[in-house]
């Protein structure tokens, strides 16, 4: 994959895949955006203490991180895994500003995310565990049950295969009663390969520059 690193609107960076043409978070703003879609409507929705997440796109880190940030915050336990099939090489995730503008002292925590040995899992902080695993989700079939998805794949327009029902499908059968599936994409035929496998779908004000984002439960 060739990268290039841009600034958003709120001052984040953000990834351009040049192949795809293809953005890795929303221009508008880059944290903004995380937070709205995956912090405010998906991790703060989720009543319990101890709570698996699971990212599909691991990408430049930043959901992991702010995840990461957050469980300290609220005093909760995250078991966290992030699959992603191009990791973002070093020379770039070294240059991403995110500590800078959220967390300055926790710099070592966001480099480490990327650093870390892949396909393990570390305790990076009491609260907060993470595995990375490198593989296409195309194809990825989850070993655990999870209580929260990040789904943070680049678009349908770019990468349809990735929002298929079936791959929904597979996702709710590792769903624990309850869990919730949060995506910045509110697309209708992600909205409905959602709700045939099983998710009760809620379309939900966007973050900035977006109307809409998607949420789904099961029961």
């Amino acid at each position: 994959m060739q990268h290039s690193l841009i600034i958003t609107e709120d001052g984040s960076h953000s990834l351009r895949n040049e192949i795809l043409n293809e953005t890795y978070h929303s221009i508008h703003g880059a944290i903004q955006e995380s937070v709205h879609v995956f912090v405010e409507n998906g991790l703060k929705q989720c009543t319990r203490k101890e709570i698996r997440i699971l990212e599909i796109g691991f990408g430049t880190g930043l959901n992991a991180f702010l995840t990461l940030i957050e469980a300290e915050k609220l005093n909760i336990s995250i078991e966290y895994t992030g699959i992603e099939l191009y990791p973002v090489p070093e020379t770039i995730w070294k240059e991403i500003n995110y500590p800078d503008v959220i967390a300055k002292q926790q710099k070592a925590d966001f480099y480490f995310l990327h650093a870390c040995e892949w396909e393990k899992t570390h305790q990076i902080s009491p609260n907060f565990s993470f595995r990375k695993i490198n593989c296409d989700f195309a194809t990825f079939e989850p070993e655990d049950k999870f209580d929260l998805i990040y789904f943070d794949a680049f678009s349908p327009e770019k990468q349809p295969e990735l929002w298929l029902q079936n791959r929904f499908t597979s996702l709710a059968s590792h769903c624990n009663s309850g869990a919730i599936l949060t995506t910045y994409c509110a697309k209708g035929i992600v909205k409905q390969a959602l709700r045939d496998a099983g998710f009760k779908v809620e379309r939900l004000d966007g973050p900035p520059g977006k109307r809409h984002m998607l949420r789904g439960r099961i029961d």
